[in-house]
C-alpha cells in the first residue's frame, strides 16, 4: 500500500504539479521519476504503486509545458531550451537530497534521453554522483525506422524556429504503437492532457539531445555507479537498437544491465509485459538499495 501527496514545485517563477508515493511499510529507495513526451505523471499511478509496495517512494512531476503544469493553452509544449529542461530535473533531483535511503533516477522516452543528458553533463558531476542508479524505459536515443522525420520537415522547422521560438507545433504520437493493451490505447486517445503539442523551439531541443545522444556525444563517467536499460523489441517510436548500442557503449560505468522485452511495445509499463517489467525494476532497484560492506 502507499500513500499520494500532491504538490507544487517551483523553479524561479514557474511552478510545476507534483505527486509522491510513499510505502506504508518502511522505505527502502526513493526514485525520481521523469515522464515523457505528451504525458504526465497520473498515467503511471499503477505502476508508481507497486513500486511503493516494495518500500520504493516515488517522486515525480509534470514537466513544463506538459500535464497539470500547464496552466493556459499558450504553454503547452513550451519546455524551452535544453538548458532549461535539464535545469528543471536537476532542481527536482537536489531537492531531494541529501537522502538517508539510496536514490534513483529513472526516465522514460523523452525523460531517458533527459536524464541521460544530465548524468553526461560535467556541470552536474557533484549531483550525479549521489545517484544510485539510472533506469532507463525505451529512452529516446533515436526514432524507430518508421517514425524518422524527413530531413526537409526538420529543416523547415528549424528555420522557422528561428523567427518564432514558440510557435506551437502537433505531433501525434499514434496511441496504438504505445502499448498492445487496447484499454491502454483508448484511454491515452480520451487523454486531454496527452496533448501533442511541441513549440518549434522545444521540438528542435528535443531532436538536438537525441542526435548528440546517438551520435555518441554523451558519455557518461564513472561517476555513473549503475545503468538499467529496459525497452521493448517491437518499439513503434524509439528506437531499440540505438538504445542498447548507446548503453553498450558507455565503458566507463561498470554496472550496466539491458533487458530486453521480446515483442514489447514503447510503454512497457502500461503494455501486456507489464507485470514482467515492473518486476525487474523493483529488483534492480532492491538489489541495489541494500547496505553494501566496506572494504
Amino acid at each position: 500500500m502507499a500513500t499520494t501527496t500532491e504538490g507544487q514545485f517551483k523553479v524561479g517563477d514557474a511552478s510545476f504539479y507534483t505527486k509522491t508515493w510513499t510505502p506504508t511499510n518502511p522505505v527502502v529507495a526513493k526514485v525520481i521519476f521523469v515522464h515523457g513526451f505528451s504525458e504526465h505523471i497520473n498515467r503511471y499511478n499503477d505502476f508508481f504503486a507497486k513500486l511503493a509496495e516494495h518500500g520504493i517512494q516515488v517522486f515525480a512531476w509534470d514537466q513544463r509545458g506538459w500535464g497539470r503544469s500547464v496552466t493556459k493553452p499558450a504553454e503547452k509544449g513550451l519546455t524551452g531550451p535544453t538548458a532549461r529542461v535539464v535545469a528543471d530535473v536537476a532542481a527536482f533531483i537536489q531537492d531531494k537530497l541529501p537522502s538517508d535511503v539510496p536514490v534513483f533516477v529513472m526516465g522514460h522516452s523523452m525523460g531517458g534521453g533527459e536524464v541521460l543528458t544530465l548524468a553526461g553533463d560535467a556541470q552536474y558531476k557533484q549531483l550525479v554522483g549521489q545517484i544510485r542508479g539510472w533506469v532507463l524505459e525505451a529512452p529516446f536515443i533515436g526514432f524507430s525506422p518508421t517514425e524518422v522525420p524527413s530531413s526537409l520537415k526538420v529543416f523547415v522547422g528549424r528555420l522557422v524556429g528561428r523567427l518564432l521560438p514558440r510557435q506551437q507545433l502537433k505531433h501525434v504520437v499514434p496511441p496504438e504503437h504505445l502499448s498492445r493493451d487496447p484499454q491502454v490505447v483508448e484511454s491515452i486517445r480520451n487523454d486531454a492532457l496527452c496533448h501533442n503539442t511541441g513549440t518549434l523551439e522545444g521540438l528542435a531541443a528535443l531532436l538536438d539531445r537525441t542526435a548528440t545522444l546517438a551520435g555518441g556525444g554523451v558519455k557518461l563517467g564513472a561517476d555513473v555507479r549503475s545503468l538499467f536499460l529496459t525497452h521493448g523489441t517491437n518499439d513503434l517510436t524509439c528506437s531499440y537498437d540505438a538504445a542498447v548500442k548507446f548503453v553498450n557503449g558507455q565503458t566507463a560505468v561498470e554496472d550496466k544491465e539491458t533487458k530486453s522485452y521480446e515483442g514489447g511495445y514503447h510503454q512497457l509499463h502500461a503494455d501486456l509485459c507489464k507485470d514482467e517489467f515492473t518486476k525487474d525494476v523493483i529488483d534492480w532497484i532492491v538489489k541495489r538499495s541494500k547496505i553494501e560492506p566496506k572494504l
